[in-house]
């Protein structure tokens, strides 16, 4: 990050509610970020921030005076900009995020091809399904499933798909498959969870739209898992198509209810909508748009 000036410094600790989270994130020892707030504070000759030992509260002038604040740190960051688009090659660290159920099948290779023709970039991938705060875990990119709430966030759609109720040919041998979405509940089931004992699957057919509330045989937080056990004829579970999708192209796990289909779902990549953007993510963001859809032959919708 280029030289902050005082007020960049100021907006950075109220941002972070805190003199020591800020420097972390500036990359400053603690006693320049507290140096430079009070030589702000010197120099106008008022206190921008109460300061206790648990938490800052703005004083009726430091909110004023933060307004400023933030535009100097947005023109602070549109000068980084700037440069980094005229550098000849992108290059510094791309900070991404993605749940594990895309890790392996979009993420991993997209940033290794970002990496070949981009070879000055390196990558850190943060893999969690946890919500991720961009700001303070210094994220540039996050990868998600399914729709956004937070407002503050743009996205660009990169994949649509519908999860697939499936189990094991020898699981189904010999069983009443079942042909509606009521008769599941005859069946040992499966499905992704982080142990919520009951869930609710929504199923769309031509039209028609039918809820039950299931109570898995067998929950996991983790896709990889569920098909593993899918695929040990533990019942039927619910996988998205870009989890294995060899075990269905191969016979492995067939298909169950067909005509019954769950809502499909948007994987999307997002970024804060007030922070402007390097090279480098710029670039990853529109060969991710142009990459992943050529990842697998066909999706179910």
């Amino acid at each position: 990050m280029s030289d902050l000036n005082a007020l960049s410094v100021f907006a950075r600790v109220v941002e972070a509610q805190s003199f020591s989270e800020a420097a972390r994130r500036l990359r400053m020892p603690i006693s320049t970020v507290s140096r430079k707030v009070a030589e702000l504070e010197d120099q106008l000759g008022v206190r921008l921030l109460e300061r206790s030992t648990r938490k800052l509260r703005l004083t009726g002038i430091g909110s004023e005076v933060l307004e400023l604040a933030q535009k100097s740190v947005d023109i602070s960051d549109a000068v980084e900009s700037i440069v980094s688009n005229q550098l000849v090659e992108a290059q510094g660290t791309l900070r991404l995020s993605a749940p594990p159920s895309i890790s392996d099948t979009i993420l991993v290779p997209l940033a290794t091809a970002f990496q070949a023709a981009h070879p000055l970039v390196n990558v850190q991938i943060l893999v969690t399904e946890r919500y991720v705060d961009h700001i303070a875990e210094g994220i540039d990119l996050v990868f998600r499933v399914g729709p956004l709430q937070d407002s503050n966030l743009v996205a660009q759609k990169l994949l649509r798909y519908r999860h697939q109720l499936v189990a094991s040919p020898n699981y189904l041998e010999g069983i009443k498959v079942p042909r509606k979405p009521a008769e599941l509940c005859n069946h040992r089931l499966l499905a992704f969870s982080f142990g919520t004992l009951e869930q609710s699957w929504i199923f769309m057919n031509r039209g028609r739209k039918e809820t039950i509330t299931v109570k898995p045989h067998l929950t996991m937080n983790d896709y990889s898992g569920i098909a593993r056990a899918l695929t040990c004829d533990a019942g039927i579970g619910e996988l998205p198509p870009i989890v294995r999708p060899d075990l269905i192209s191969e016979g492995k796990l067939v298909e169950v209810m067909p005509n019954w289909r769950f809502v499909p779902v948007d994987v999307s990549i997002v970024h804060l909508s007030n922070r402007h953007t390097s090279k480098a993510v710029r670039l990853f963001k529109e060969f991710a748009k142009q990459m992943t859809p050529t990842l697998f032959e066909s999706l179910p919708c």
